[in-house]
C-alpha cells in the first residue's frame, strides 16, 4: 500500500510537473519546493509516525495511512526536483554535445551521492554500537538525518550557485 501510493503520486506528478514547468518556467523554484518536500517526507519516515505520537496511539491503520501519505509526498517532491533539474539542461544549451556532458556530470554526481551514503552508513555503524532495537533505530536515524543535511547543503549550493536559464519556450497562460 505504501509503495503503491508513492508510485501513483510519482506517475501523476511527473506529468503535472513537466506541464507546469513548461507553462511557467522557474526551474529553481520547482527544484527548491521539491527538495523541501523530499527532506520533510524523508525525515518523517525515519522519525516515526508523527500523527501516532500526536494522538498517542499505535494504530496500524493510522501508521499505514501516514506512511502512505509520506511516500506520496516524497514522490511528489522527487518528481518536481528531477523534472525541473533535467529540464534545465535543455535550456542551458542548445548544443547536443554540451547537453550530453551536462547529463553525464549529473549522473556522475548522482553516483557519488549514492556512494557517499554508503560511507556515511559505514561511519555510523563503525562508531555507534547497537545492542538494542532502539540503538539500531538511532543508527538509521543518524544516517537519514546526515544524508538530509548534506543533501540540503548541496541543494543550497545548486540554487545559489546556478544561474537560471531563460526559457524561451514558455507558453503564456491567457
Amino acid at each position: 500500500m505504501v509503495m503503491l501510493s508513492g508510485q501513483v503520486a510519482d506517475g501523476f506528478t511527473t506529468i503535472l510537473a513537466g506541464e507546469l514547468i513548461d507553462r511557467f518556467g522557474h526551474f529553481k523554484i520547482w527544484h527548491a519546493a521539491g527538495s523541501v518536500l523530499v527532506a520533510v517526507s524523508f525525515s518523517s519516515v525515519f522519525g516515526g509516525c508523527i500523527p501516532c505520537k500526536i494522538f498517542g496511539t499505535s494504530s496500524s491503520t493510522l501508521e499505514t495511512v501516514c506512511y502512505s501519505l509520506f511516500a506520496a509526498i516524497f514522490n511528489v517532491g522527487w518528481s518536481a526536483t528531477q523534472v525541473s533539474h533535467m529540464s534545465m539542461v535543455n535550456c542551458i544549451t542548445l548544443n547536443s554535445t554540451s547537453r550530453v556532458v551536462l547529463t553525464s556530470c549529473r549522473n556522475a554526481f548522482t553516483m557519488i551521492a549514492n556512494l557517499s551514503l554508503y560511507a556515511v552508513a559505514l561511519i555510523v555503524f563503525a562508531f555507534t554500537k547497537a545492542n538494542t532495537y532502539a540503538d539500531v533505530e538511532n543508527q538509521y536515524q543518524w544516517i537519514a538525518y546526515s544524508s538530509i543535511f548534506v543533501g540540503c547543503c548541496f541543494v543550497g549550493i545548486f540554487l545559489f550557485g546556478t544561474k537560471e536559464p531563460r526559457f524561451p519556450f514558455v507558453k503564456k497562460v491567457s
